[in-house]
């Protein structure tokens, strides 16, 4: 990690306007104790049953969560600019450990937080709670959004969903579209061979054209048999 400064306040307030509102001394505190950190794409920010110390304010790049298995991984949530991760908020607040993995998959930059100035900005600024559990009360929507796909949608219509607002031509792998949701490769990749065969998709190697998004939203929106 990098040491930082008024600099990071800056790009702070950016990424979070609602940090302005913090009283001029919280805002000392928070340019004090921010260190700055950089992560290449492919990294792993935290792994299942690591200890969580830190609470990472994202100012560019993505992280992808996901809880692993042995034959299969269940996507949870991405974390954007301006977003936090809500079971590093959830093991912060209970002195827990991840029980999940955060793999970087654009290039990060962010600025983190020791768990003691998060607990105490925590304790003495309405404001820093408000950003808080806003941002938990989006990733609890989201996941239990979710949980209700996973629950009461075909596999196929999710997929169909999932590609319908994908561009015109996107990179992907088929195991890549499985781990999004939490399936296996072999699956996903026979119901995108149904999809080629029905127009709605044009597959090459390492690249799927939508050729009928109409199509590939009205079958996502299906009535579930």
């Amino acid at each position: 990690m990098i040491p930082s400064g008024d600099s990071a306040i800056l790009e702070l307030f950016s990424a979070y306007p609602i940090l302005q509102r913090l009283p001029r001394p919280l805002q000392e505190t928070l340019a004090l104790n921010v260190q700055r950190v950089e992560a290449p794409a492919g990294s792993v920010l935290f792994d299942v049953d690591a200890p969580c110390s830190l609470f990472l304010l994202l100012t560019a790049g993505q992280v992808r969560v996901f809880r692993p298995g042995e034959e299969r991984e269940i996507f949870l949530y991405t974390v954007e600019r301006g977003q936090s991760c809500i079971l590093t908020v959830s093991c912060l607040m209970g002195d827990a450990r991840y029980p999940a993995r955060g793999v970087v998959e654009e290039d990060v930059v962010g600025y983190a937080l020791s768990r003691p100035i998060f607990l105490e900005l925590l304790d003495r600024s309405p404001d820093f709670r408000h950003l808080i559990f806003d941002l938990f009360g989006e990733r609890i929507t989201d996941l239990l959004a979710l949980i209700e796909e996973v629950a009461f949608r075909r596999l196929d219509q999710r997929l169909a969903g999932l590609l319908a607002e994908r561009p015109d031509t996107f990179e992907t792998t088929h195991q890549q579209l499985a781990s999004e949701l939490g399936s296996v490769r072999e699956v996903v990749s026979r119901i995108l061979k149904q999809f080629e065969r029905k127009g709605m998709v044009r597959l090459e190697r390492g690249l799927v054209h939508i050729t009928d998004r109409q199509a590939l939203r009205e079958f996502a929106a299906s009535p579930r048999d």
